[in-house]
């Protein structure tokens, strides 16, 4: 078991032990989560906007801002015609 001190501003230091079976590091945020018996579970939360990173490829060939125009021209032109 793992134990941690509250300081006067109330932080506490996660001990190294939770910290690695966590899987967290610096900069990372955790989750308070109380479940019905009132004890508290920390969830680590690992989707930020950081982890989107990379997931859409880079376009081979650079959009242009006219052409980004004319198919917002064309989906709303779509949509009032309905």
């Amino acid at each position: 078991m793992s134990a941690a001190t509250i300081t006067s501003k109330g932080r506490v230091t996660l001990p190294k032990l939770v910290r690695d079976r966590l899987g967290l590091v610096a900069g990372d945020r955790v989750e308070f989560v109380q479940s019905a018996d009132g004890r508290y579970s920390i969830i680590p939360i690992k989707s930020g906007i950081k982890s989107l990173k990379g997931c859409i490829a880079t376009p081979k060939k650079p959009i242009t801002v006219e052409a980004m125009a004319s198919v917002i021209k064309r989906s709303a032109v779509g949509r009032n015609a309905a």
